[in-house]
């Protein structure tokens, strides 16, 4: 009952709000502010001109000032094309924008209130529906095409000498594990995870997890194709590889792939910026707990020859996680037994 007495007063309140409303117009009618109210709709119209011309003259501003600041010129060979269909909706998104911010603030210029004038109802008009229906679905259908087109590209088989990666994220770092000699990463079961020493479940079993290594920070090689094989063992997280200008997500139980191409090293890159402190990130872009502001890992690109230096000095996870099981006792029985030699 109380429901219904509630809802009859809220009907009542509406109900008297609108009458005062009415009451205060008629009011305003007979007092002569007929006059007064056109003449605030004049001055309305006028700024609306004044805030159209300073609005566009402060977006082109913004533009020349910001120009080259927003972003750094892509540092991989697919992110160009990344960056010129961006730039090409911003074109075209750009002029709908200024043609329709023109109309809309001459529109409320020229269409203000006046002595004599009333409004025209136009309830249908079939031609200009069609036009402002093909138009934006032609160009929404052609930018469309341009982003599947590269998503396709990224997302398919990379070259056959391309070097792999695998990224796989978890609360809060990512773990990154490359193929030995063989060039081929070993199978890998969930049920085998163990963060003292197999971080992502790799079967020992398999003879291909055997030169697989583990790293803290990304190393590439420029002008190589590398194929990241992308993956997560809690929750969803996102590879953000943003000079690169490319992201996919990390799901778990679900592996994906993207491939890339880095064309500037990390030290030409920094020539370019006039920073020698930058380096490439890689970086979660999606939310995915407490720790997400952690989760970013350095990315290295360098020539051939330095990068297989550095893989030349790392240490197999199958023998950094057996390594507890070989030698140490019977290093430590002969200590003891020349110990006792020596005591003798």
């Amino acid at each position: 009952m109380s429901g219904y007495l509630a809802v009859l007063v809220v009907v009542l309140i509406f109900v008297v709000i609108f009458q005062i409303a009415k009451a205060s117009e008629y009011v305003s009618i007979l007092k002569g502010e007929k006059k007064s109210r056109q003449q605030s709709n004049k001055v309305n119209g006028f700024l609306m001109i004044v805030f159209l011309v300073v609005g566009l003259i402060g977006v082109y501003y913004c533009n020349e000032l910001l120009k080259g600041k927003i972003g750094v010129e892509s540092a991989s060979v697919q992110g160009e094309g990344i960056d010129n269909m961006i730039k090409w909706t911003l074109v075209i998104t750009g002029i709908v924008f200024v043609i329709t911010q023109i109309l809309l603030f001459w529109f409320a210029f020229k269409f203000q209130e006046k002595e004599g004038q009333k409004a025209f109802y136009f309830p249908h008009n079939n031609k200009l529906e069609l036009i402002w229906t093909v138009i934006p679905a032609i160009a929404l259908t052609i930018l469309v095409a341009i982003g599947l087109r590269h998503w396709f590209r990224l997302t398919s088989d990379a070259p056959k000498d391309a070097m792999v990666v695998e990224v796989t994220g978890k609360q809060f770092n990512w773990l990154v594990r490359y193929p030995g000699k063989d060039g081929q990463l070993g199978r890998k079961f969930f049920k085998n995870i163990n963060d003292a020493n197999n971080p992502v479940g790799q079967d020992w079993d398999d003879q291909l997890n055997k030169d697989d290594y583990m790293a803290t920070e990304i190393h590439l090689v420029v002008n190589k194709p590398v194929k990241f094989i992308i993956g997560s063992r809690d929750v969803i997280h996102d590879v953000g590889l943003s000079a690169f200008r490319m992201k996919m997500d990390a799901v778990p139980g679900i592996p994906t792939t993207l491939w890339v191409t880095p064309k500037y090293t990390t030290k030409e890159m920094r020539e370019k910026m006039d920073n020698p402190d930058y380096v490439y990130e890689l970086s979660c872009d999606q939310m995915c707990g407490k720790g997400h502001y952690s989760m970013k890992a350095n990315i290295v690109v360098e020539t051939q020859e330095e990068f297989d230096a550095w893989a030349a000095k790392q240490k197999a996870q199958y023998d950094l996680a057996h390594e507890s099981a070989t030698p140490a006792p019977a290093a430590a029985a002969a200590d003891s037994t020349q110990k006792a030699v020596a005591k003798n």
